[in-house]
C-alpha cells in the first residue's frame, strides 16, 4: 500500500511539474487568536477572587465541604476525598470574602461553614492538631508520608487562621452565625501548641501516636511558619513561652540577615534558602491572617520585610539569570 501511494504521488508530481501554467500558492488560512480584553486593577482583583472562591465552593470535598487537595478536570474522582487541612483554612477565608463581596449567598455560606466545622469537631486530632490530610468521608487521617500520620502543627495553624476569621466575622451576627463563631472559637482553643514544643524552647511540625517525634522537624524562621508561633503565643488555653519564640523561631538572633539582593535588604535569613529569599508563599501564608503593616519584633519590621521579598522576586525574574522561559516584569510571582 505504501509503494502504491508513493508512485501515485510521484506521478502526480511529474504531471504538475510539466505544466507550463503557473499555479498560485493557496493563501494561508487566517490565524484566529482570542481577544483578551485589558482589565483594570479592580476588574482583575474581582476575577481572581471569583476564581479562587469557585475552587473552594464548587469543587469542595462532597461530605466535609472542606478543600480538596486537588481537583483534576479530566478526572474529578481522582483522590476525591482527600481534604487538605491548610487549604481548608484558605478556603474558609475565601468563602468569607465571597460573602463580603456579594459573590456568595450569606445564609447558604453559613450553612456550609457550619457543616465544615461540624466535620472538624469529629475528625482525628492529635493533641488538638489536625493531620495534613483528612479523609473527607470518615474524618480519619490519611498519611502524608510514612511517618507523617499524626498532627501537623503548621497546617493546623493555616486552618486556625480561617477559624479565627469565622469567629470575628460572625460573632455579632444572627443566632446561627453566633453559634458558628462559638464553634470556631472552641476548635482553635483545642490546639495544644505548648505540647508541640516537646518540652524544648522550639515548636515542632509533627507528632504521631505511632512514630512520636521521629519526624523531628523543628520550626525555625524565616518562612511560612511564622503564623504557627504567633498563634501559639496568642493561645488562651495552650500558650507557648517567649523563650520558645526567641530560641526556636528566631534562633537567638540567628534569624537576622544583613545582606541585600538587587539593592533591597533581605532583613531575615530565609531558612533553607541560603543566598536567596525563597518563594513568596513563605510570606503569603502567614499574612492571610496577620497584617504585616506595623508588625515588628526585635529582629524585623515585617512590612518592610514582605515588601522587599516581593521586590527581590520581581527583580530576579526581570534579570532572569537562569534564562527560564517566561520570566519577566509581567510574570514574576514565584510561589509554591
Amino acid at each position: 500500500m505504501t509503494v502504491i501511494k508513493l508512485y501515485s504521488f510521484l506521478f502526480l508530481f511529474s504531471i504538475l511539474g510539466c505544466s507550463n501554467v503557473a499555479k498560485p500558492a493557496p493563501a494561508p488560512a487566517p490565524v484566529s487568536r482570542p481577544i483578551i480584553p485589558a482589565l483594570t486593577d479592580e476588574e482583575a482583583l474581582n476575577q481572581v477572587q471569583k476564581d479562587a472562591i469557585k475552587y473552594f465552593w464548587d469543587f469542595a470535598e462532597t461530605n466535609s465541604k472542606l478543600a480538596r487537595e486537588r481537583y483534576l478536570t479530566d478526572n474529578p474522582s481522582f483522590e476525591a476525598n482527600i481534604v487538605a487541612t491548610g487549604g481548608s483554612g484558605f478556603g474558609i477565608m475565601s468563602i468569607i470574602v465571597g460573602i463580603e463581596r456579594g459573590f456568595l449567598p450569606r445564609v447558604e455560606a453559613v450553612s456550609r461553614l457550619t457543616m465544615a466545622l461540624n466535620f472538624l469537631e469529629k475528625a482525628d486530632r492529635f493533641h488538638g492538631a489536625w493531620p495534613h490530610w483528612i479523609n473527607g468521608e470518615t474524618g480519619h487521617v490519611i498519611p502524608f508520608g510514612t511517618k507523617d500520620n499524626g498532627g501537623d502543627l503548621v497546617e493546623t495553624a493555616f486552618l486556625c487562621q480561617g477559624l479565627l476569621t469565622v469567629r470575628e466575622y460572625f460573632k455579632n451576627g444572627t443566632i446561627d452565625e453566633q453559634a458558628l463563631a462559638n464553634k470556631a472559637d472552641n476548635l482553635w482553643k483545642g490546639v495544644e501548641w505548648d505540647w508541640y514544643s516537646k518540652g524544648e524552647n522550639a515548636l515542632y511540625w509533627h507528632w504521631s501516636s505511632t512514630y512520636a517525634w521521629q519526624m523531628n522537624f523543628k520550626l525555625e524562621g524565616y518562612n511560612e511558619c511564622l503564623i504557627t508561633y504567633v498563634l501559639g503565643a496568642a493561645s488562651p488555653t495552650h500558650p507557648i513561652s517567649a523563650a520558645v519564640y526567641q530560641q526556636g523561631w528566631a534562633r537567638n538572633g540567628g534569624i537576622v540577615n544583613g545582606s541585600s539582593q538587587y539593592g533591597f535588604p533581605v532583613v531575615l535569613d530565609y531558612n533553607g534558602a541560603a543566598g536567596n529569599v525563597g518563594p513568596l508563599f513563605w510570606s503569603h501564608y502567614s499574612y492571610l491572617g496577620l497584617d504585616p503593616r506595623g508588625l515588628t519584633d526585635a529582629y524585623a519590621n515585617y512590612w518592610t520585610l514582605t515588601q522587599n521579598h516581593s521586590k527581590i522576586i520581581n527583580q530576579f525574574c526581570i534579570a532572569n539569570p537562569n534564562k527560564w522561559n517566561g520570566y519577566s516584569d509581567k510574570c514574576w510571582g514565584l510561589t509554591a
